[in-house]
């Protein structure tokens, strides 16, 4: 593990870290980061986007047969009198 001590330091009313770039490559960091708090401290790392892996995950559901509804379509009367396309 990679440890190494810094300041933190004035941003308007807030505070900041300086991270060294050798941890920024090695964190895989970009531009923005995702922060929370944790029991031991903070946690920083990079923003996963929404869905990252989905298209894998749904190629393996439909190789195992497992990405059908689990219930039937049931046609209702209004389905059938009322609705149009």
């Amino acid at each position: 593990m990679n440890i190494h001590k810094t300041r933190l330091i004035r941003v308007g009313n807030s505070r900041g870290v300086r991270i060294p770039k050798l941890m920024i490559e090695q964190a895989g960091l970009g531009e923005e980061v995702e922060i929370s708090v944790r029991q031991e401290g903070l946690m920083i790392g990079p923003v996963h986007g929404h869905r990252v892996g989905w298209d894998a995950q749904f190629a393996a559901m439909a190789a195992q047969g497992d990405d059908r509804l689990s219930d039937a379509h049931q046609s209702t009367h209004w389905d059938d009198t009322e609705w149009t396309w």
